[in-house]
């Protein structure tokens, strides 16, 4: 099968390719490898996948650019799309916030039109936990109200999965949106709390910790949430949600004790307020996907955290 997979030398998308590969199928990763950290990073992954000597192109390209886009639906008979590039992250949307309507929902527009054009009946799309906002029930299900969000970047995946109704409702596409819980694990942003606390922690700089280290996350393992993408990719939904996550939260201080630990080394804390944008606690309701995708996450927290820490090391040793 022909797969377009978009954000395909980042963090998820470039395992997403990897997997798709082993599996048999042909992949083409699009991404515009944009300096929001060194692209170099997103050049070592594409290498890592190049490796596997498997049926792979690389297009380096942007989801805002309807040209480009056109061109290549019309190149290649694309069977499937999954859908992860986008402008990430909550801090940096508050400093960019027409940068991540453009791109997020812009972007998933022209994507979607250009799939629709040339005939692509499937596409998988990645969303976010972010969309529940300050969601006063916990654990966040899919069936909760979701017009709370408090971040431009969680508006932007908002209107991204209501994109992705429109499409199916209007045209029959047959789309799952997928929302991830702080997704980690080898190649992860260098942005992100445990990539970034393992770093400073290795070298002894201090670690910056919003609030009293209370808030909670539910940290969710990059091989599990590759084997939540790849389940939708072998079923038909018409228009569903799922969240992706481990179903279990972990505060912020109990998971500096753990990269303290997986190294061997004390941090140093330099205590600040909370971030506005913050939300204190995700948590994923997995019920559904586990009924729906056979979705079952195997990798706690404490076998993660020294994985990566393992893969850190060695990456950077």
């Amino acid at each position: 099968m022909n797969f377009l997979v978009t954000g395909g030398a980042g963090f998820i998308g470039s395992h997403v390719c990897e997997h798709l590969l082993r599996d048999g199928h042909r992949v083409w990763a699009f991404d515009d490898l944009n300096p929001f950290y060194d692209p170099e990073i997103k050049r070592r992954n594409l290498r890592e996948i190049q490796s596997l000597a498997r049926p792979f192109e690389f297009i380096t390209g942007d989801i805002t650019d309807v040209a480009v886009l056109a061109g290549l639906f019309a190149s290649v008979k694309f069977e499937q799309v999954i859908h992860l590039a986008a402008r990430a992250g909550v801090r940096p949307s508050l400093e960019q916030p027409a940068l991540y309507q453009r791109v997020n929902v812009e972007g998933t527009v022209n994507l979607l039109e250009a799939a629709r054009k040339s005939g692509v009946k499937k596409i998988t799309l990645a969303s976010s936990s972010s969309v529940y906002g300050v969601n006063a029930k916990v654990p966040f299900s899919e069936s909760d109200p979701i017009f709370s969000a408090i971040s431009p970047y969680a508006a932007s995946k908002l209107a991204g999965e209501a994109l992705g109704h429109v499409y199916h409702h209007l045209y029959g596409m047959d789309v799952a949106m997928l929302r991830f819980f702080t997704v980690y694990g080898p190649r992860q942003r260098p942005d992100l709390a445990i990539h970034k606390f393992t770093r400073l922690i290795d070298a002894g700089r201090p670690i910056p910790v919003f609030g009293d280290g209370r808030t909670a996350r539910d940290h969710t393992y990059i091989s599990d949430i590759v084997e939540g993408v790849l389940a939708c990719t072998r079923q038909e939904f018409g228009f569903e949600i799922f969240n992706l996550g481990e179903s279990e939260t972990v505060e912020l201080s109990r998971l500096i004790a753990l990269i303290e630990a997986a190294l061997g080394k004390k941090a140093v804390i330099d205590r600040q307020p909370m971030q506005p944008g913050d939300v204190p606690i995700t948590f994923a309701d997995i019920s559904k996907a586990r009924a729906r995708l056979g979705y079952q996450p195997k990798v706690k927290i404490e076998s993660g955290i020294k994985l990566f820490a393992e893969w850190y090391k060695k990456s950077h040793s």
